[in-house]
Order: C-alpha cells, then sequence, then structure tokens
C-alpha cells in the first residue's frame, strides 16, 4: 500500500513538474520573441568602436588617454557618421551630421573630456557623468566652480560620448582605472591641492569606490570631499539578473537581447539606447563598494572616509533613496557628512494619486540620522505655499533648523528626478527655462500632445523632469563645502 503512494505522488510530483517546466519555457519564448520584435538595431548599436581605453589599455597618463579618446571619435567618424550620411529629413537624430541633435552644432563637443585650468587655483576637482550619459551633464556645474577658482576635469567616462554600442562590453574596472589617471593628472597638474569629486549617478559610485581606494593605497591622490548627486549606491534586485538576458541572446544569436531598450537616439549627449552590460555594471560597481565597506568598517578605517555631501530626490525611478541611506549613510562616522533630499511637491495636491508616498521613509530617517550624519530636506514651507524652505537635522538635534532659500515649485512641476539634478532651469538643451538659445534641438519643454502609441519616445520620457529648479541651492551648497563661495 506504502509503495503505491509513493508510486503516486512520485508521478503527480513529475506531472507538477513537467507542466512548470512548460510554462517556464513558454514564458521564455514569449519573452525573448517580444524583445526580438523590437525596431531593428542600427549602426550605432554595431559599431565595434575598439579606440576605446580599458583597464589593460597601454596608456599610462591622461595625455595618454586624451589621445586615445581622439583616436576613438576618429572611428566613430569612420565606423558610424560615415555610413549614415548627412541628415535630410531626418532632423533630429544624433548620427546624422548637421541634424538638429547633431553633437558638432555645440562648441565644444560636449561629448569629450574637458580641462579648465584656472589662474590662481583655490582647488582641484574631478566631474565624473553618469550612465549612457557624457560630460555635457557637468558642464553648468563645472563652468560655477572654474568661476570661482577651482581647476576642474570633466572625464568622459569609457563607454560613453559616442555610440550605444560602447556599452556593450565596458566593465566598471575600466571606468575605474581612468578616474584614477585623472585624479593623477589633477594632483600632478596641482601638487599640493585640494581635490574634490563631483559625481552624478553611476560617477557618484565611480567617486565613492575611488574614495575607498585611497584608505589602502596611499599611492592614489587623497581626495578631500565628495559631492555626489544623484548618487548609484543602491539599484533594484531584478539589475542583477540583467546579464542574463544578454547571455541568452548570444546562445541564441539575436543581437536584440543585449538591449533593456533600443529607442530613437534624439538627445547629442546621452544615449537613448541602453544596453544589459550597463545594468549590470551597475549591480556589480554597487555591489564592489558594499564589499568595501565592509573590510574598511572591519579595519577600523570608516573615520579615513573623506566628507559626502550628496544630493537625491526622494522619488527617483532609476536609483533608491532609501538605500543610499543604509547601504552608505547609516554606515559611516561622524565627519561632516551631509544628506539632502528634494521632497515631493506638497502643494500640488496630487497625494492621492501617488502609487508610493515618501512620508514614512522621511520620519524614519530625521528620527535617527542626526545619530551620524546631517539629514537636510528641501520641502514646501508648508502645504499650501509653492515657496520651499531647507530643514535640517545635524548630528545630535532632535529639531530641525529652517532656512529661507527664496526659491519656489514651478505650478506644473510635482517632484525631481534622477535626471533632474545637474541641469539647471537656464540650460539651453535640457531647461524648463532656456537662458539662450540651444544651437540644435531643446529638450527641456518637450511636451508633445496627441494619440498615445505614436510615438517610438515613451509617454514616460516626456514626462520626466530633466532640470532642477532648486539648481542655485544646489550650487550654492557645493561652493560652501569646497570653501569656494564668495566671502
Amino acid at each position: 500500500m506504502l509503495s503505491r503512494v509513493r508510486l503516486v505522488v512520485r508521478r503527480t510530483l513529475s506531472i507538477v513538474l513537467c507542466g512548470l517546466a512548460g510554462t517556464v519555457l513558454t514564458l521564455l519564448v514569449v519573452f525573448v520573441l517580444y524583445l526580438h520584435n523590437r525596431p531593428d538595431l542600427e549602426v550605432w548599436h554595431l559599431a565595434e568602436l575598439d579606440e576605446e581605453f580599458t583597464e589593460n589599455s597601454p596608456v599610462a597618463s591622461f595625455a595618454g588617454y586624451l589621445s586615445l579618446e581622439d583616436r576613438l571619435f576618429s572611428q566613430l567618424n569612420d565606423r558610424v557618421y560615415a555610413q549614415t550620411g548627412p541628415a535630410g529629413d531626418d532632423r533630429i537624430n544624433r548620427y546624422k551630421r548637421g541634424s538638429l541633435s547633431d553633437p558638432e552644432r555645440w562648441s565644444p563637443n560636449w561629448n569629450r573630456s574637458f580641462l579648465m585650468v584656472a589662474d590662481q587655483p583655490r582647488a582641484s576637482v574631478l566631474l565624473l557623468h553618469g550612465l549612457s550619459d557624457s560630460p555635457y551633464s557637468m558642464r553648468s556645474i563645472a563652468e560655477r566652480l572654474h568661476g570661482s577658482g577651482a581647476t576642474v576635469l570633466g572625464l568622459r567616462v569609457p563607454g560613453h560620448g559616442t555610440a550605444p554600442s560602447g556599452l556593450l562590453k565596458v566593465r566598471w574596472q575600466d571606468m575605474a582605472a581612468a578616474v584614477r589617471l585623472a585624479a593623477r593628472h589633477l594632483a600632478e597638474l596641482q601638487p599640493g591641492q585640494s581635490i574634490y569629486i563631483v559625481g552624478y549617478s553611476n560617477g557618484a559610485a565611480l567617486a565613492v569606490h575611488y574614495a575607498l581606494a585611497t584608505i589602502d593605497d596611499p599611492t592614489l591622490p587623497p581626495v578631500s570631499g565628495l559631492v555626489l548627486l544623484s548618487p548609484e549606491i543602491g539599484v533594484t534586485a531584478a539589475a542583477a539578473f540583467a546579464v542574463w538576458q544578454a547571455r541568452l541572446g548570444l546562445l541564441l544569436g539575436l543581437d536584440k537581447l543585449a538591449w533593456n531598450e533600443i529607442l530613437p537616439e534624439y538627445d547629442p549627449f546621452k544615449y537613448g539606447s541602453f544596453a544589459v552590460n550597463a545594468g549590470d555594471l551597475s549591480h556589480r560597481i554597487t555591489s564592489e563598494i558594499q564589499r568595501r565597506l565592509d573590510e574598511v568598517s572591519a579595519q577600523g578605517q570608516l573615520g579615513q572616509v573623506p566628507p559626502i555631501l550628496a544630493f537625491s530626490s526622494v522619488v527617483d525611478a532609476t536609483v533608491l533613496a532609501p538605500a543610499l541611506v543604509e547601504n552608505l549613510f547609516n554606515r559611516l562616522q561622524v565627519s561632516g557628512h551631509e544628506l539632502v533630499l528634494f521632497d515631493i511637491n506638497a502643494q500640488a495636491g496630487i497625494e492621492p494619486l501617488l502609487s508610493w508616498r515618501p512620508d514614512a521613509m522621511l520620519d524614519a530617517l530625521h528620527q535617527k540620522a542626526h545619530a551620524t550624519f546631517t539629514l537636510s530636506l528641501v520641502t514646501n514651507e508648508d502645504a499650501y505655499s509653492k515657496k520651499v524652505i531647507e530643514r535640517s537635522w545635524r548630528p545630535g538635534q532632535q529639531i530641525g533648523t529652517d532656512r529661507v532659500l527664496g526659491l519656489e515649485w514651478p505650478d506644473d512641476v510635482y517632484s525631481l528626478t534622477h535626471v533632474a539634478l545637474p541641469f539647471p532651469p537656464g540650460d539651453p538643451l535640457y531647461g524648463g527655462q532656456p537662458d539662450r538659445a540651444s544651437p540644435g534641438v531643446s529638450l527641456g519643454r518637450l511636451a508633445l500632445r496627441g494619440e498615445r502609441g505614436v510615438l517610438q519616445v515613451s509617454a514616460a520620457q516626456m514626462l520626466r523632469l530633466r532640470w532642477n529648479p532648486f539648481y542655485p541651492y544646489l550650487e550654492e551648497r557645493v561652493l560652501d563645502f569646497m570653501a569656494l563661495a564668495e566671502p
């Protein structure tokens, strides 16, 4: 009798497992077909640009990095632009010469590394942009820092500024090696001068990684402080599985599976398409940062982490604001660190429409954040006012201190975004109130109206805020942090 029961159980389990396997296989086939039915890949998705810098490149100086960059952009012209021809009717294609999105309309071409040397330098600053981005995202802060007496180096991080195909194979180790070259160049250019790093998104992760590396490696120039904008310290758990999509595509010979998004390239300084590998390296570098923080903590060296000033929106679809606190700030010792959060616009009256409210996170933060770092919240003066204040809780304080900023929410903005922080309202490309005409396309006020499902660019992309209405405050805080503010 018992043997018959066991036999029935085995058969039942076998049927269930076969059914599950069949379901999984069916879902996998549907998923692959869906990804493969996306738009065809273009030359800018497929071009192999092998003049890109890697960790193993025979380059020993930043001058060598720039020389290699020259060859890389020459290769970009030959293997992409020479294949696409002039714009013609395609007026907003970045990879068509003469189009409104042609980066050469801007002078200089902000896709490339840049150096602004101060006559009487008061500090040295290394600027690191984010994933799929370019040095253009650091242009405004670079010009202000340089005007305040800093020598500024804006690094084009490997894989960027050329074609989306540049993100197919680049590794975070290649990016970290480029950061080390740039930091050493600043130290050699101005010996003894304080070095700060400003990192945006993935650039912030690279900045934190470099600062942790200096603790154990005395050959690396030390850092006086880090400024992190929309920092990539925690990413979604799904990022850990991104690489398997690309591996499946490689196994099946389906190139499209190497891409999370295949979109039109209408932005002169940011890729529209996004390679799976980019999401994977985000996961890997944030995991590496956690590993290094564990090591530094075990060695009792957390006090050697330089002062950090970080800015983040409480709502961010790209990185996780709570993870920034849990994975970084709550691990630091009291040493001049500060986290600035931009709240949602309470005056907009959108609470009933929110899918997630930040109240619980903010309450938890100011209940315990004062133990190790200053928490500042840029928030409405009250629920009925567009005006904003800075409310800060310093270490040891139970009650916040308010400061009037003289700024207010625009009428049609309910929150900041991951991509908004480094761009002022007057930015000619991304700004909502451009202070001068763009030499090409202008994206800050893009809000097309019509039927849904018609455009290749999603409504979500057009909804997303591209500029920061509180940029003057951010800039002021950065200058104070680096002791570059006017006396």
